[in-house]
């Protein structure tokens, strides 16, 4: 089955927002990426596939630590933030970028490394996809995910939905078990999934990770009025400008208890999921 509703999703709509804050999301998410890299432990030589690569930070990082002897696939559904993985990566021959549904397509060559930041919580039939993914990695090698951990615990998610919904009203309920950024905060729920994909073993680690945006507390409430749950309730209540910018004031305030001496550091709660193939 393939995704056409997340293919549409993060093509048309997410895709080009998340392409002009690319900058300012790649700073915010880093510390991510540097958990799910230092986990990898990738080597030299080795064969990658980074899965919802979006627009190329993490394929920069994995090109340079596999070398010129390694290589790495960057899979996206969406077109528009691979063209702009595309442009930021410039040529690298050990570097391939593949629109493709993860679900479905037939990867040829086996990798050593599968893994993801925030890349494999959008499918349609997570099973289906994860089977098709363990049939994909090689004997002995090592699959690395990263997911967010459950909602109430990521208040760069919870506070500005809180500080919309004291603006500017209620929201439609979202049934969060479906594909979204937290399709996979139950943890025991996601292994069982794995489990009947095939993948034996999987374990769950889940970490404090202190997220990093750019700027100052007014930035990060910006930012939050572009992407996630603030965006959304902007959007369903057709809010006008001093409406966007009382939520912002909202959120500035919500954030503040996260200001310090380093910067702005907001707290996380991040799955990381592991698995190694049998040989």
């Amino acid at each position: 089955m393939t995704n056409l509703d997340q293919q549409a999703f993060w093509t048309e709509s997410a895709g080009p927002t998340w392409v002009a804050l690319q900058d300012e999301m790649d700073t915010l998410l880093t510390p991510v990426l540097t958990e799910v890299m230092c986990r990898s432990a990738l080597k030299p030589g080795e064969r990658v596939l980074d899965v919802g690569c979006g627009t190329g930070q993490s394929v920069a990082q994995i090109a340079d630590a596999v070398g010129p002897s390694g290589h790495v696939t960057g899979l996206d559904i969406s077109e528009t933030m691979l063209r702009q993985a595309h442009d930021r990566l410039g040529f690298r021959p050990q570097v391939r970028l593949t629109m493709a549904d993860a679900q479905t397509h037939d990867f040829g060559q086996p990798f050593d490394v599968i893994l993801s930041r925030f890349g494999v919580m959008f499918f349609d039939d997570t099973r289906a996809a994860f089977a098709n993914l363990w049939r994909a990695l090689a004997p002995g090698g090592r699959m690395v995910l990263a997911a967010w951990g459950p909602a109430p615990q990521n208040p760069w998610f919870m506070e500005p939905a809180a500080a919309a919904r004291h603006v500017l009203g209620p929201v439609p309920r979202v049934d969060r078990t479906l594909p979204g950024p937290f399709a996979f905060e139950d943890a025991d729920r996601v292994l069982d999934l794995m489990e009947a994909a095939g993948i034996a073993g999987m374990t769950v680690d889940t970490v404090a990770i202190s997220l990093t945006p750019q700027g100052g507390l007014a930035d990060a409430a910006e930012l939050c009025c572009h992407i996630g749950p603030a965006d959304s309730a902007l959007q369903y209540h057709e809010a006008d400008a001093d409406a966007k910018a009382e939520v912002k004031d909202a959120i500035t305030a919500q954030f503040a208890q996260y200001d310090g001496p380093e910067g702005l550091r907001i707290p996380a709660l991040i799955h990381m999921f592991e698995a190694r193939k049998p040989t």
